[in-house]
């Protein structure tokens, strides 16, 4: 345990950090939802109370690394790594070492019979969601759980940005299966996987395709659609018991196709509330709140016309620069006054996510150790829990 103290109690220090125990930290503080600071302090509290000597930490390719820490805490540490021959530097690593040993997460990973499907939607375009949709679901794996990616919008940005091309005109595709105009094969063969030596096995995307671009159209007059809304989750079905979470990047539009999509993140009949349904991105500013109206009402119309209740998660404010003055300060306490549904997080506007975009990775992969990644972590954690805070 740390002794409680205000932020002003605090002092800034630096030391430095091999990225990979970085990266570890950042992951576990967000799974446990404890700030890192705390669990810094954590580390070195256990430290100092540990039975010398212990392990070695690995801390070559160190970078700077910066927390805050309890007001004299820094200088007595110090000075006890000293005294026992070692690096003010290998101390704080293996402080934060022991902290990681003595807080597992095996527990968090809760796997569930059949995937919980999150839809990233908002009528208004340029707000984030096929950011939005890649950083949680890169968090998601990163954390343990097996994610696939779904890139729903027929622009095909989430599949180029993940260094893909979306499928081919008359190709297999996600809307092929929708329509019934898939012959041979299955759903699970149009799979790909993202960047396995990072997320281990556990993400995977479901290619945008072109044909996507007619799927209102066909939805409409197609025999083997059946139910419109239900195409989607008909196609869908098989994948379901294969991973833990699906997330869904849908289009900025309000067609027959975002219905679908709609009603595939309602909660189900054998589904506890807030296990599905929709995040949505929003920026500072007053656009975003018209979009959102917007949505809000297909979402109630779809829910009311059906007689299903379609959770909302929560908002996700993308792009935030507290530089941009009032109308950006004033319009994040909108979002975060709102109630209901709730923030979620905060994705500052910095570089991190425009230079992933650029060389076509996934930005935990790119920078794994950037504020951006963090905060989506912090908002991965928030949907992992949302089911049992519902």
């Amino acid at each position: 345990m740390t002794v409680p103290s205000t932020p002003e109690e605090r002092e800034k220090v630096v030391s430095k950090l091999p990225p990979s125990l970085r990266v570890e930290l950042k992951v576990r503080a967000a799974q446990l939802r404890i700030d890192i600071q705390d669990a810094v302090a954590a580390g070195i509290h256990a430290w100092r109370q540990a039975e010398h000597p212990l392990p070695t930490v690995d801390t070559s390719g160190g970078s700077p690394f910066s927390t805050h820490l309890p007001a004299g805490v820094y200088g007595a540490f110090k000075e006890e790594c000293g005294e026992r021959g070692l690096s003010y530097a290998q101390g704080v690593a293996q402080a934060i070492r022991l902290w990681l040993d003595a807080n597992t997460t095996t527990k968090q990973v809760r796997r569930t019979p059949r995937a919980r499907r999150i839809q990233v939607a908002n009528q208004k375009g340029g707000v984030g969601k096929t950011a939005i949709s890649a950083g949680v679901a890169e968090a998601l794996a990163e954390m343990g759980y097996r994610v696939l990616l779904v890139d729903y919008d027929p622009q095909g940005h989430l599949t180029r940005e993940l260094g893909f091309q979306p499928v081919a005109h008359g190709e297999p595709s996600l809307a092929g299966y929708m329509l019934g105009e898939v012959r041979t094969g299955e759903l699970s063969d149009l799979l790909v996987e993202v960047v396995p030596k990072y997320f281990g096995g556990r993400l995977f995307l479901l290619k945008g395709c072109k044909d996507a671009f007619l799927l209102d159209g066909k939805l409409v007059t197609s025999r083997h659609a059946r139910v419109k809304e239900a195409s989607l989750e008909k196609a869908m079905e098989p994948l379901e018991s294969q991973f833990d979470f699906i997330i869904m990047d849908l289009p900025p539009n309000l067609g027959f196709a975002v219905d679908a999509a709609l009603y595939y993140g309602r909660t189900r009949d054998d589904e506890e509330p807030g296990a599905s349904g929709i995040v949505i991105p929003v920026q500072a500013e007053d656009s975003s709140a018209d979009a959102y109206d917007m949505l809000a009402e297909q979402i109630d119309d779809l829910a009311n016309d059906l007689g299903v209740d379609i959770a909302q998660l929560g908002f996700v404010v993308n792009l935030y620069d507290s530089r941009r003055g009032y109308v950006a300060t004033s319009s994040l306490e909108g979002w975060r006054s709102f109630g209901k549904p709730r923030v979620l997080g905060v994705i500052p506007d910095l570089s991190e996510q425009r230079k992933a975009r650029r060389v076509r990775r996934p930005l935990l992969e790119y920078e794994p150790t950037s504020d951006q990644a963090h905060e989506f972590r912090t908002i991965a954690t928030e949907l992992i829990v949302t089911e049992a805070a519902s």
